[in-house]
């Protein structure tokens, strides 16, 4: 299992095997923007710039975005009712993660399982390859990654007022949205409140762990020099769980994965049997091999947390539906929804 993870690891972090470039990137200076309807200066704070309605509960935002320079698209999922404010799940993708939409609600029935929760549900949208992080620099094909400021910081606030949240938070994520969720829950204390991922790795500052980081960025073009720098800079052990998580101290954490094996999602009609047998199954069997190693570093430290390691299953979409069903409790107890 851990030489899976370190060599076909590497490609790892979405449910999709094959790799393509990202559909727009975006081209603005590094400088601040000038927002739309303004005549002169500078946009200062990020505003939700248009709502576009896909259904009476499920929207479209477009936010404009200091920190990314252009407007970003999320989609926003309303409770039935909205009488009194409510928490927040805030939902990432893994690596092949679409333009303009979210495998969650694509492929995961994210629409359907929270109509009778009582949350607004935020959905990131596009981002391939990016870890949901702030890089360094602008990548030429990635363009401007500044996702942690965006997710933390500008879009929070936003959503609270323009939905009525009461300022508790969760975040859940697959495969590459796994170790972001993770990553961006140490480095904001108190954001937070439970952490839910799926089938994810968290190691960036071994060799390893950095090498299939580098590699995720590489299937879409990207240089990983432009996310954290030179293999030596210290920015991948400051983005490390492994190394960090005693900060996760206080979080409810739920983690998931299978074995690899295949199991009763892997026939067809449901998933491309082939592609799940000879990709997914590996990539699931490194997921598990991180996901134990992080259990274990949080049994080290006293950290509770909820570990589910199915003995079937392989990186694919109906097994990251069921954890919705399965990461439910621990998110609904910890932000009392």
């Amino acid at each position: 299992m851990i030489l899976a993870s370190v060599t076909l690891g590497i490609v790892m972090m979405s449910g999709v095997s094959g790799a393509q470039p990202p559909a727009r990137p975006d081209t603005g200076s590094a400088d601040g923007y000038q927002a739309p309807g303004e005549s002169s200066g500078l946009s200062i704070h990020p505003f939700i710039d248009r709502i576009e309605p896909i259904t009476d509960r499920w929207l479209r935002v477009h936010v404009q975005s200091r920190a990314m320079n252009r407007v970003v698209e999320v989609q926003v999922l309303l409770p039935a009712d909205r009488s009194r404010p409510r928490p927040t799940v805030y939902m990432l993708d893994g690596r092949g993660a679409p333009e303009n939409d979210s495998n969650w609600t694509a492929h995961g029935r994210a629409v359907e399982f929270f109509a009778d929760k009582n949350v607004n549900v935020v959905l990131t949208t596009g981002g391939p390859a990016n870890l949901y992080t702030d890089w360094q620099r602008r990548d030429d094909v990635l363009g401007t990654n500044k996702w942690e400021t965006f997710l933390t910081r500008e879009l929070p606030p936003l959503i609270d007022a323009e939905f009525d949240g009461n300022g508790r938070n969760g975040i859940q994520g697959v495969s590459m949205g796994a170790e972001a969720s993770m990553m961006l829950a140490f480095r904001n204390p108190g954001l937070y409140s439970v952490v839910a991922a799926h089938s994810g790795c968290y190691s960036l500052g071994s060799g390893a762990g950095q090498a299939r980081a580098r590699g995720i960025v590489a299937t879409y073009g990207g240089n990983a020099d432009n996310m954290f720098g030179t293999p030596t800079d210290p920015d991948w052990y400051a983005h490390d769980v492994m190394a960090h998580a005693n900060e996760l101290r206080g979080t409810a954490l739920y983690l998931s994965s299978g074995s690899g094996i295949p199991g009763e999602h892997d026939v067809p009609g449901r998933v491309d049997l082939p592609d799940a047998i000879t990709v997914g199954g590996p990539l699931e069997a490194g997921a598990y091999a991180c996901t134990l190693a992080l259990a274990n570093r949080l049994a080290e430290l006293q950290i509770p947390a909820t570990v589910r390691q199915r003995p079937t299953g392989t990186h694919s979409w109906p097994y990251w539906t069921d954890e919705l069903a399965g990461s439910w409790p621990t998110i609904a107890t910890a932000l009392d929804a």
